[in-house]
């Protein structure tokens, strides 16, 4: 039984390398894939948007000029996102790469339209290059990508297994949310993703659902609704 029939998952550059912590990791992109694969038998139409910090972050140009390094940024999701296509085809399910800067040799451009066909006839869509703009993160492109498709809900897999009022690790008396609302995610400044998706979320309300991705599995218990994680609405 699940509880959404459309849902768009946001994946970190980071969950596809696994303990390597760079690049990607085959075991780890399996062990997605084949969790994705199940929920997609299910009857679940799936929308990913994929981030890049595996093979590059912003923040590590701090000499470069902004639009260059997000733009780096923007390819490195690209490469996860042909990373992602593949090990779904080789498990059987059908797979479209959409980026939001042209590179039509080895993915179509992001149409709203055609995304919607392609989720409506069963197969995955994987969302790569953020907006196409510098200045927004992959978490932007996820909240707007999730409006455009009419998404139920946005799964963001995270290393941390739900929200906390601050780091557990560094933290460990740490109050654990089991629901919260957009506002006081903004107000208490909790990142769980930053403040311009946060208030884009809110605006269009859409609901979210962070949870670990450390157990792929947790993508499954997420479309049944079991209750894990941090419900933010």
């Amino acid at each position: 039984m699940i509880k959404y029939k459309r849902v768009l998952l946001k994946l970190s550059g980071e969950a596809l390398a696994g303990d390597k912590k760079t690049g990607v990791d085959a075991e780890t992109v399996g062990k997605i894939c084949d969790k994705i694969k199940e929920v997609v038998e299910m009857g679940v139409q799936v929308a990913i948007v994929v981030g890049g910090g595996n093979f590059w972050r912003g923040r590590n140009g701090h000499q470069m000029e902004r639009t260059t390094a997000d733009y780096m940024g923007m390819l490195a999701t690209a490469m996860n996102g042909l990373a992602l296509q593949d090990a779904l085809e080789a498990r059987g399910i059908h797979s479209r790469v959409q980026t939001a800067i042209e590179m039509r040799e080895i993915a179509e451009p992001f149409i709203q339209r055609k995304a919607e066909k392609h989720l409506n006839r069963g197969r995955v869509v994987i969302f790569a290059c953020g907006t196409g703009h510098p200045y927004f993160t992959t978490d932007t492109a996820a909240v707007l990508r999730a409006t455009e498709i009419k998404a139920d809900i946005i799964l963001l897999g995270k290393a941390i297994d739900a929200v906390y009022s601050a780091d557990p690790k560094e933290v460990p008396d740490a109050i654990r949310f089991e629901e919260i609302s957009y506002l006081d995610v903004l107000n208490k400044d909790l990142k769980v993703m930053d403040s311009t998706a946060t208030a884009m979320c809110r605006d269009n309300n859409i609901p979210l659902l962070v949870f670990g991705i450390s157990d792929p599995e947790n993508i499954v218990r997420a479309v049944k609704g079991e209750k894990i994680g941090t419900i933010v609405s």
